[in-house]
């Protein structure tokens, strides 16, 4: 792979959202990292602010974006279609020749404007692929195999199959479906087994398995995750009814979504003996980090001599680093004492990038800027003037407010 291109992994769900393709994709991303630059394009609010940063870490960049309930279909649908089309943009915007997108169908429209846009910026392509679409539809009742919306999307199919690099499949049956589309051929499927693929075995039982402990039953059949309208839960508690009188089989349900709430009501009226609803354990809130009083006096201390010292006190503010690196002097009014957070900018394999979506509630806000703060950006900008004064042409300036010598932009390093 080519030492400056970029791996670029586009999800609708990033941590930290709490589904499994959010768990994945973080996954996959943290691997990646290890072998080249990796930039995330997340439309999950919030997770820009909490991956966290470093040289071994992926830069995550946010993408507006709001998920509607999935039982709101028609909401939900225009909704995953805007988060697409903003992500078409972003990445006309963020992607350069050679590098590589990566997604996800989810939402099923998101891999068309992945391999649009890697196809209009000379990048390559990739898509996992859970789910294929419309078949995924079809089976769940909510598209005609022959309507004009199925062979819409099986046109558009073809489109996408011929732009995309590699498919990924997971499911054992999936390459004799993906072979009847023009578009595809067997070299750019990739076939990674999953659990149907496996040879079937029997689990061993753990003592200290603590739904085990609470049945005493030979099988217990598990289902659990995020069910929605594809998932087929009714079949699931279909099993349960006609096996309410065989002992040794029960029936642990847990998860979330529309199809959680199903399986919670027909249990209500049916009172199955063999089955055990199990709510969804709440994930851990990340545990917020700051200095103590003595650490800012001590960060003080040591800054007390450097010529970006107001950077850090802007830190200090809390403001995000990539926040920091994007400031400009035109989002600051010292005269009302207030501060916008607009552009953030990070550097990406030596490039910068900029991002102009919110990554915080407080983006686009204007923020009450502290005495302390209030002194140390006055300084700094009278220093800059001079400086401007004394360079003259050869001064660069682009407006930041963190800039080194002779005023080019400071950039958030990863």
């Amino acid at each position: 792979m080519d030492q400056t291109a970029r791996i670029v992994v586009v999800s609708q769900h990033y941590p930290p959202d709490q589904s499994t393709t959010a768990a994945i994709m973080a996954v996959i991303a943290g691997h990646l990292v290890a072998q080249a630059p990796v930039l995330v394009i997340s439309g999950t609010p919030g997770s820009a602010s909490y991956e966290t940063t470093g040289p071994d870490r992926p830069v995550v960049v946010e993408v507006k974006n709001r998920i509607p309930a999935k039982a709101a279909l028609i909401r939900r649908g225009a909704a995953e279609a805007l988060f697409s089309m903003r992500v078409f943009v972003a990445l006309l915007v963020k992607l350069r020749r050679g590098d590589v997108a990566l997604t996800v169908p989810a939402p099923f429209m998101l891999p068309y404007a992945v391999a649009a846009a890697a196809r209009l910026k000379r990048a390559r392509s990739a898509l996992i692929m859970h789910d294929l679409y419309p078949d995924v539809l079809v089976m769940a009742g909510l598209l005609k195999p022959a309507s004009i919306l199925a062979k819409a999307i099986r046109a558009a199919n073809v489109l996408m199959f011929h732009a995309l690099d590699a498919v990924v499949i997971i499911g054992r049956d999936t390459e004799r479906l993906l072979l009847r589309y023009g578009g595809i051929t067997r070299d750019k499927i990739r076939f990674i087994p999953n659990w149907a693929s496996l040879t079937p075995a029997v689990r061993p039982i753990r003592p200290d398995n603590r739904y085990r402990l609470a049945h005493a039953d030979r099988f217990l059949v598990g289902l659990s995750g995020n069910l929605g309208f594809t998932h087929d839960h009714d079949v699931v508690f279909d099993a349960a009814i006609l096996l309410q009188n065989d002992p040794s089989i029960h029936f642990l349900l847990s998860g979330w979504g529309m199809g959680f709430e199903r399986l919670k009501a027909r249990q209500a009226d049916a009172a199955l003996t063999n089955v055990t609803l199990v709510d969804r354990v709440p994930g851990k809130a990340k545990k917020l980090q700051t200095y103590t009083a003595d650490q800012v006096r001590t960060v003080l201390r040591g800054i007390a001599e450097d010529r970006n010292r107001h950077a850090w006190h802007l830190a200090l503010a809390g403001l995000r680093r990539g926040e920091i690196a994007g400031q400009r002097w035109a989002d600051i009014d010292l005269e009302n004492r207030t501060l916008r957070i607009g552009t953030t900018r990070v550097d990406v394999g030596g490039r910068a990038v900029d991002q102009d979506e919110p990554k915080t509630a407080n983006a686009g806000r204007a923020l009450p800027i502290p005495e302390a703060l209030l002194a140390e950006l006055v300084a700094a900008k009278a220093r800059q003037a001079a400086e401007k004064l004394a360079l003259g042409e050869a001064y660069a300036d682009q407006g930041f407010v963190g800039a080194m010598r002779p005023a080019n932009r400071i950039t958030r390093r990863r």
